[in-house]
């Protein structure tokens, strides 16, 4: 009995790990926090809100809480606001580069710690120093503070041998530090209109930035593409509500609906939308033969010159058809081995009683 469960055990696992599975990953440990508004906070908002000078010095405090039972280190970052090709504002870590009319960094502005560690049940502050640049400034300077447990090196360890979805959480608090009331416009410029992958998908982007110290909201793009010299549409897109942050860039996609990329000269219509603001672009761009290839060997829709993986395949199906093979001659020697178990039950002489004189 104890071998037929062994043998059982081991197909299972040998079917389970032709097809993979998740590990279990250790769960984030716990950690609240709390702004402290000072007296030049602006409005009944939950992020600092701050009316600055120009040159002022200033510390705020963010108020830490360990939930853990266990000493846990907080990693700090400071991040200036960037704007993702989503037309979404982000105030954590990004790979997105400033835009080129960035004046102050927030990180240039705005300093603290790279770590906090807390004790167990510990609350302590985050102190952050904020000094203004000496020149006065009209608008927004816009960044966040980002916070995460860090993991210890037990953790990492799980992470590293983790097949599954690793769900990882971090707080962050947004900060606008501002000197004057002057009204500043948002102020569009187009930078160039390239082919690329968004989402490992053929497409067509347009790169823009917004030059001025002001949000931009309520955004609505509109981008068409055309072969150049032709007027007959290949692809459009619009996309409403978006928004920038102040001094950012983004690099907004038109995707291709899953066709191959063509290499040749074209032609972008591009109209943006904020309010009563409007602008308006037409760009004309090449997509050489080296990138078309490139990035249609990329396109995760497009079915490649290579077909299907008849190899991947055919070793799954070797793989299952050995497994149940291997069920077939396990069943079947059990079946076999109780046949003639029972046939030899049948032949074995039975003891007869004497009958008493």
């Amino acid at each position: 009995m104890k071998k037929r469960i062994c043998l059982y055990l081991l197909i299972g696992l040998y079917i389970i790990s032709l097809f993979g599975f998740a590990q279990p990953v250790h769960a984030e440990k716990q950690f609240a926090y709390e702004s402290i508004f000072p007296e030049n906070q602006q409005g009944d908002v939950q992020y600092f809100n701050l009316r600055m000078n120009s040159g002022q010095k200033q510390t705020v405090q963010i108020m830490l809480t360990n939930r853990a039972d266990e000493e846990q280190t907080i990693t700090i970052g400071l991040n200036g606001a960037k704007t993702n090709s989503n037309g979404v504002l982000e105030y954590g870590p990004s790979s997105i580069k400033n835009d080129a009319s960035l004046k102050y960094d927030f990180k240039d502005i705005v300093k603290g710690p790279t770590e906090v560690t807390l004790k167990p049940k510990e609350t302590a502050p985050l102190n952050l120093d904020i000094t203004m640049p000496e020149t006065a400034y009209d608008g927004k300077l816009v960044g966040g503070i980002y916070m995460k447990s860090k993991p210890t090196q037990k953790e990492e360890e799980e992470k590293k041998k983790a097949t599954g979805v690793i769900n990882e959480y971090a707080f962050v608090v947004g900060m606008v530090l501002q000197e004057t009331d002057a009204v500043v416009l948002p102020e569009l410029k187009l930078n160039s209109v390239y082919a690329g992958l968004s989402n490992y998908r053929n497409s067509i982007f347009a790169n823009f930035s917004n030059t001025s110290a002001e949000f931009v909201s309520g955004m609505t793009v509109e981008m068409e593409v055309t072969k150049k010299g032709s007027e007959a549409v290949l692809y459009d897109t619009k996309r409403a509500d978006m928004r920038m942050a102040p001094n950012s860039l983004i690099d907004f996609p038109l995707e291709m609906n899953g066709d191959q990329m063509e290499p040749g000269d074209y032609k972008a219509h591009i109209l943006v939308t904020s309010g009563e603001q409007k602008w308006a672009w037409d760009e004309e761009f090449k997509i050489t033969k080296e990138d078309a290839d490139k990035y249609n060997a990329q396109d995760v829709t497009l079915i490649q010159e290579r077909g299907i993986d008849w190899k991947l395949i055919a070793m799954i199906a070797g793989g299952v058809f050995v497994v149940f093979l291997a069920i077939f001659f396990v069943v079947r020697a059990m079946n076999n081995k109780k046949k003639s178990k029972k046939k030899n039950s049948n032949n074995k002489p039975k003891n007869r009683r004497k009958k008493s004189s």
